[in-house]
């Protein structure tokens, strides 16, 4: 009678955690980037009064007696599937047309360390310094190239190859940020600032004056097993012991997607299979209540047996 009353409290406390992931994915219905999860139930030791016998002596086999002790949440699962494509015109927006996360660095202070995260959400502008930069300041992460930009800008045009400017990162310290400055000195002459672009492959160009020149390239990581990465607010994510290491590469390449400028990533919340899931755990976790209830008659009548 008691196990009743326990398998109950066990089944309303992860039905609980149900609604919680549930309620999470609802109200992040409309953040960039975002990743719903689910819960996995699995039960819990069952009590056993009596092994299975193998047949032999002119009987049967028989089963064990085994009563189970209720349920528990296995695991929190995320769904690292794509989000669709939200037209928004502003040429920072950056969308993923496939695998991989951008890199994003939190640059070390006198109170903590550097930190680099990952992220589905290319939302990215110039500060004022003309670092490309995610909207809680994060610097956004490229290929290291083989000369300063800013000093020794690279014009534009159909012969460019990156090859010959980038090399391949060993590491997220490798990485080099984005800067598009406000002017740039060519020949002795001071240019300024009016446009830039960034195309499937990352490339980021700017235009000063009437000439479009190199300011950088836009790198993307992959992982072995994307959904063990950690979430850690902010629309970012860190690698975890079962994410596997960063495999870092160019967009369009490595298995990676290529990028789509003006558009960003939606959340890839199904509102549909939510209220779905939301009315079983609702449902489930009455039934738990009510057997918890059911025991507690049956107790109170048991109870009742010496009056």
């Amino acid at each position: 009678m008691i196990r009743s009353l326990y398998s109950g409290v066990s089944g309303m406390k992860g039905f609980q955690t149900q609604m919680d992931v549930i309620a999470n994915n609802i109200s992040n219905v409309n953040t960039h980037g975002f990743k719903s999860s689910r819960v996995l139930f699995e039960d819990m030791i069952s009590q056993t009064s009596s092994n299975a016998s193998a047949p032999g002596l002119g009987l049967g086999g028989v089963n064990a007696k085994q009563v189970g002790l209720g349920v528990q949440v296995g695991a929190t699962d995320m769904n690292t599937s794509r989000g669709n494509m939200e037209s928004t015109g502003l040429t920072s927006d950056l969308y993923i047309s496939g695998e991989g996360y951008f890199v994003t660095r939190r640059e070390a202070t006198a109170d903590s360390d550097a930190e680099t995260y990952y992220t589905r959400d290319g939302a990215f502008k110039r500060d004022s310094t003309g670092l490309l930069v995610n909207p809680n300041g994060y610097h956004v992460k490229g290929q290291p190239a083989r000369q300063n930009w800013t000093t020794n800008p690279v014009e534009y045009n159909n012969s460019f190859s990156s090859a010959n400017y980038f090399t391949t990162p060993t590491g997220a310290d490798d990485l080099a940020d984005i800067t598009i400055p406000a002017q740039i000195t060519v020949n002795g002459t001071t240019q300024r600032f009016s446009a830039y672009t960034i195309d499937g492959d990352g490339l980021v160009t700017a235009t000063y004056g009437s000439t479009k020149y190199v300011m950088g390239k836009v790198e993307l990581a992959t992982f072995n097993n994307p959904s063990g990465l950690q979430k850690v607010g902010s629309n970012s994510f860190q690698v975890s012991n079962n994410s596997g290491d960063p495999n870092f590469t160019t967009p369009g390449a490595g298995g990676s997607g290529s990028l789509e400028s003006g558009y960003l990533e939606m959340s890839n919340v199904d509102l549909a299979d939510q209220f779905s899931q939301m009315i079983v755990a609702s449902r489930a976790y009455q039934a738990n209540a009510r057997s918890i209830t059911t025991s507690d008659t049956m107790l109170e009548e048991l109870i009742n047996l010496k009056r």
